[in-house]
């Protein structure tokens, strides 16, 4: 579609330079105006990605469209969180909607195009070259009402990222992370700038005057491998090593669902990697 098509994205129109032409897989929605962008980190903890997925589910569960760029770790959860929760997700290329990169997540973006869409300014044969992924980060806030930054370094694409929200007139959102750690670095000192805190999905929509659809509570009704540990957990602390044995997974997916299930709430974590169930439900 080009600038002038009644199709494009109103958003995009709006910012310094939008593209001439947007080459897209999937569809584009009326509902996309109301849309959040999920960036960060491509080495992620395993609490940035169950960070990142828990955003991308609650914030489609509100009816907001899920915006990020289809790298490897944070904006693969965001974009795997928004299909968990039913609901749209953009994925913004720096290549040809036809090339998929990173090449393992092909899978992924047949699910994005049968939920939401898959584009890109640059026509379809581009490869991935290293410049044209900055470039397209203005894309990936210019389609957002905010950018919410869950990890990153020093020297991370989601800074390019969350200074082309600033330049657009978007809110910048960042949620912090372990002191020590050096994927806490940038969202930190965006913190420290002024970027608004995000510990819970309300924090966003709540800023961006979004109505709250859907709390993130424990009524949740959990699905897989969540339901799974959910079930094991009691008021009795138990080692991760004791979940992992009785839920027959390992102990890094373990790890990484309790850090799901704390965030919404459902768990207590306790010294040495001991676990239980929350004592209060929604």
């Amino acid at each position: 579609m080009t600038l002038q098509d009644p199709g494009y994205p109103t958003a995009l129109r709006a910012i310094a330079d939008p593209p001439q032409a947007l080459y897209v897989r999937g569809r584009l929605a009326e509902a996309d105006r109301t849309a959040v962008a999920v960036v960060g980190a491509r080495r992620a903890s395993p609490y940035g990605v169950a960070v990142a997925e828990w955003l991308g589910r609650e914030l489609t569960r509100n009816g907001v469209t899920v915006v990020s760029g289809l790298a490897r770790g944070i904006d693969a959860a965001a974009h795997r969180g928004a299909l968990q929760g039913g609901g749209r997700t953009i994925a913004v290329l720096g290549c040809g909607v036809d090339i998929i990169y990173p090449p393992e997540h092909g899978r992924l973006v047949a699910q994005i195009t049968g939920a939401g869409a898959v584009l890109s300014e640059y026509p379809p044969g581009t490869p991935p070259l290293k410049h044209q992924f900055p470039r397209r980060n203005r894309l990936i806030s210019g389609l957002a009402l905010g950018v919410v930054v869950v990890e990153g370094r020093e020297d991370s694409g989601a800074l390019i990222t969350a200074d082309c929200a600033l330049d657009q007139g978007r809110e910048v959102f960042a949620v912090p992370g372990p002191v020590f750690a050096q994927t806490s670095v940038l969202p930190h000192r965006l913190l420290q700038q002024g970027a608004k805190l995000v510990t819970m999905v309300e924090h966003i929509l709540e800023e961006l005057h979004l109505a709250v659809q859907h709390a993130t509570t424990s009524s949740v009704a959990l699905q897989g491998a969540e339901a799974a540990v959910y079930a094991q957990l009691t008021l009795d602390p138990q080692h991760i090593d004791v979940l992992a044995l009785r839920c027959g997974l390992p102990v890094s997916e373990i790890g990484r669902v309790l850090i799901g299930l704390e965030l919404r709430g459902l768990v207590r974590v306790l010294a040495g990697q001991r676990y239980v169930r929350a004592t209060v439900e929604g």
